[in-house]
């Protein structure tokens, strides 16, 4: 008996210790993070303890007591995220990476609600420039004025009579310039306003206000008497894309896709490596020569293939129409605070339908900038023309913020296989004026997230960096409440369109990486898939909703490498 006893202890030690050996025969991990709350955004598999990478690419996602066997002392970075929250890596879906960092560089007005303190910056600006220096800055917006007026060429005058001043307002598609600046570019009363634009002018006296937009932005005709050389821009450009960089590292953006360009910049800072997300970049699409210059842009598609994970080739970019904000935005009906106008189209249909064309025959996608409900129309129109012309295929053409919409246009972006490429935080900024300048009636079809998803629609969140903040949490407080930033009483404005937390972050991740063709390996924690992940130091998924943009980002990891850590980690 006591020999039967020692046999099956044995056998029973045998058992358990071969049950302990590890199961994992390769090369030790880069990267573990463990005692983690993980949203990996895969239905298949929602929630995980721990994760693994190996050469870029997550080789498990698994629990706690499986991850030792992947360590090696020495050569593995282990992070015990302590239970915090760890999603993909966010991707904007539509950011101005190099004018957000040049944003950085120039005067900011984002957070500036009168004229008399953006008017004081501009003239401490001044006191430090020279005579005839260029002073810029952007992000001023109107409606948070107390007046709720345009501002006028005067109020820069007073402060700046011997510098030429340009100030972009907060949606990018306005200009408010001095006096100096006028005469420079050669702009009196006579001068009359382009078919895409408008030269805003004094009801009583006819002289240009100071303020141009759209179309009408491109009469400026503005120099410096500081004239830098080619390699002195270089390297404010370099410095722009640095400061970029270091921005989306702070807040957890991993991906970018990236309006207009500098691929070779890009490409420069990778071969030195220095970039730490990844770039889709756009191209503008041709208006003229169209076909001799597709051809070219095909052979740069060909140079920047979708095969890589760091740098393609994305779309084509072109505009429709201009924004709310400007009162710009292609409505069908007139605007209800100025019903001399219905918004500005950049092109006539024929013509835009003409490029939506012969781009998806060369098989490209493309991304049409439309706000309005009719620019969001003629967006359907063309490529639905676009596959009787050329036949279906996935072609995943996108409109560029989908901001308002008619009802009977909603189901079409799923029946023609449109993407709604949308910036949650647009919807708190304009919500503030959008009843005055459209009706309450016209809103229902505004920043229409839920019901676009109900329809069938693939979503993908962005920021428009720098018309709004590169933080993504600012992005999911909004998506999440459809309130105001100061955090106002009740429900949110028309709450039914309000998302979930985990709907949000999958807007920012497998959303975003849908729109550019990559969510086979990109916007997800799952096997295969990039090492691209942020932790939080705040569970959003529990927290009350006010404290999601307190939050802070504790680690950014894109490839497996920690390229951001917060300096106060707890």
């Amino acid at each position: 008996m006591k020999k039967l006893s020692a046999i099956f202890f044995c056998l029973c030690l045998i058992f358990f210790c071969g049950g302990c050996s590890k199961t994992y025969e390769g090369p030790p991990a880069d990267l573990v993070i463990k005692n983690a709350k993980i949203i990996t955004i895969d239905k298949d598999n929602p929630r995980a303890e721990a994760l693994v990478v190996r050469d870029e690419f997550i080789i498990a996602v698994t629990t706690n007591d499986k991850v030792d066997q992947y360590i090696e002392e020495g050569t593995t970075t282990v992070i015990d995220a302590k239970g915090r929250l760890v999603v993909p890596g966010l991707n904007d879906a539509h950011i101005h990476f190099m004018g957000g960092g040049q944003s950085m560089m120039q005067l900011d007005f984002r957070y500036v609600h009168d004229v008399q303190t953006i008017q004081q910056m501009v003239a401490e600006k001044v006191e430090h420039a020279k005579p005839g220096e260029l002073i810029r800055g952007r992000g001023w917006e109107h409606e948070t004025f107390p007046d709720k007026k345009w501002p006028t060429k005067e109020i820069l005058d007073a402060v700046a009579p011997n510098n030429p001043v340009v100030l972009s307002r907060a949606d990018g598609h306005s200009s408010w310039v001095n006096s100096y600046v006028l005469k420079m570019s050669g702009i009196t009363k006579n001068t009359k306003s382009p078919p895409n634009g408008t030269v805003v002018k004094d009801p009583v006296t006819g002289e240009p206000t100071g303020i141009l937009k759209e179309g009408a932005t491109r009469l400026l005709k503005v120099r410096s008497s500081v004239q830098l050389t080619p390699e002195e821009n270089e390297k404010r450009s370099d410095e722009a894309l640095e400061l970029a960089l270091a921005e989306a590292r702070r807040t957890g953006v991993t991906s970018i896709q990236q309006l207009n360009g500098q691929y070779k910049r890009f490409q420069r800072f990778k071969d030195e490596g220095k970039l730490t997300c990844r770039v889709t970049f756009n191209m503008a699409i041709p208006r003229d020569d169209v076909e001799e210059r597709l051809k070219k842009l095909d052979e740069l598609r060909k140079e920047y293939p979708p095969e890589d994970n760091w740098i393609r080739f994305g779309y084509l970019k072109v505009f429709i129409d201009g924004t709310l904000g400007s009162g710009t935005a292609l409505m069908f009906e007139p605007f209800e605070d100025d019903p001399g106008t219905s918004g500005l189209p950049m092109m006539p249909y024929e013509k835009y339908e003409e490029l939506i064309v012969a781009a998806d025959a060369m098989g490209f996608q493309t991304g049409t900038h439309a706000i309005g409900t009719k620019g969001n129309h003629w967006v359907l129109n063309a490529v639905e023309k676009a596959m009787e012309v050329n036949g279906r295929r996935d072609h995943r053409h996108r409109s560029e913020h989908a901001q308002i919409l008619i009802s009977d246009d909603i189901p079409r972006f799923a029946e023609f296989g449109v993407i709604a490429s949308m910036q949650p935080t647009h919807c708190i900024t304009d919500k503030r004026f959008a009843e005055k300048r459209i009706g309450l009636e016209r809103c229902k079809g505004a920043y229409a997230w839920q019901r676009l998803l109900d329809a069938g629609v693939n979503v993908a969140f962005g920021t428009d960096w720098p018309v709004e903040p590169i933080d993504p949490l600012e992005g999911l407080y909004a998506a999440v409440t459809r309130k105001d930033r100061a955090g106002e009483e009740g429900e949110g404005w028309f709450p039914d369109q309000k998302l979930s937390k985990e709907k949000a972050i999958e807007l920012y991740t497998w959303g975003a990486a849908y729109a550019e063709f990559m969510e086979d390996r990109k916007g997800k924690i799952k096997v295969g898939y990039l090492g691209d992940m942020v932790i939080f130091n705040n569970d959003l998924m529990t927290i009350p909703p006010e404290e999601i943009m307190p939050s802070k980002v504790d680690y950014t990891i894109v490839g497996g490498k920690v390229v951001f850590q917060r300096e106060e980690i707890d």
